[in-house]
């Protein structure tokens, strides 16, 4: 008797094709599986959420002089207490975390946006462009971050704008350089050769095929930027080189308690926790975004 060639319905089910899983949907599922990114953007996502939400959290105005109540210790009426002009310390902290969190992200977009466009331009063209662009950038990483945008906010004069611009123009080399060396390996490959040699313009080249292969080192360096973006503008702040009184600030709030430690730590408290736990959410999730976005990840 010959064997039946019949399939058993088993033996169907094994031979069903596999569903692949899509790059966005693995994306998405290792963001879910790393601890850091699920704290930090927890971190992140509380702030950002109380920053939206500080005019119906609070009844209390952020300016105005209320000399009764001067340096009020925590309590159900003042939470973080208040200030050495009697003003309610929460209130001034969530919006400060709206100042803090605006200065952050807009300074480190245009840092990326204009460092991302002549890491480009150098990583492709080479030659005296990249080495005019790359002198350029090291003129500018020569000086610390801190001390260069100190020196900028000084010639322009201090205001939220002039900071916001000042912290911008310190990390547009660090954006330049990474996207540089990244570019300078994939121009190289087959692909981009060929795209050269049938006339693809290079606008399209650097846009279609350059751009989105950097994308990852620029999401990750760009999480991390706005952690030091906060740092540089508290520092700001804190040398009255930023936003001008009344404007709820961290870094001016941290420099406002320096009289008042000892009488009322708790104006230095909670303005420098908030700044820590932002920077701290930042940091890991930039470190997470690291992990996840990584090529050699094949988890």
């Amino acid at each position: 008797m010959e064997p039946s060639s019949a399939i058993s319905p088993s033996q169907k089910h094994s031979f069903r094709p596999t569903k692949m899983e899509t790059p966005w949907k693995k994306t998405r599922r290792r963001l879910r599986k790393n601890p850091r990114v699920l704290i930090g953007g927890g971190i992140i996502f509380i702030f950002t959420l109380i920053a939206f939400l500080a005019p119906y959290l609070t009844s209390y105005p952020i300016d105005g002089n209320y000399w009764e109540e001067r340096l009020q210790p925590p309590s159900s009426e003042h939470w973080f207490g208040t200030d050495d002009f009697g003003r309610d310390l929460f209130t001034r902290v969530i919006y400060g975390a709206r100042l803090s969190l605006w200065v952050g992200l807009v300074s480190v977009l245009g840092a990326s946006i204009i460092g991302t466009l002549f890491g480009l331009i150098a990583g492709f063209f080479g030659r005296w462009v990249d080495q005019l662009i790359s002198r350029i950038f090291d003129i500018m990483l020569a000086f610390p971050a801190i001390l260069l945008a100190i020196a900028i906010v000084s010639i322009l004069g201090p205001s939220l704008n002039n900071a916001i611009l000042a912290v911008s123009i310190v990390n547009i080399p660090v954006f330049g350089r990474l996207v540089r060396a990244k570019v300078i390996t994939v121009k190289e490959e087959e692909y981009i050769t060929a795209s050269r040699v049938i006339g693809t313009p290079t606008s399209r080249i650097l846009l279609r095929h350059l751009l989105p292969n950097s994308l990852s080192p620029i999401i990750v360096q760009g999480t991390m930027s706005i952690a030091t973006a906060i740092l540089e503008a508290a520092a700001l702040g804190f040398l009255n080189l930023g936003p001008p009184p009344p404007a709820a600030e961290w870094g001016k709030m941290l420099a406002d308690s320096r009289s008042f430690i000892q009488l009322a730590p708790w104006t230095l408290i909670f303005p420098g926790c908030s700044i820590m736990l932002v920077v701290l959410g930042f940091n890991l999730l930039g470190d997470g975004m690291r992990d996840v976005l990584d090529p050699r990840n094949t988890d």
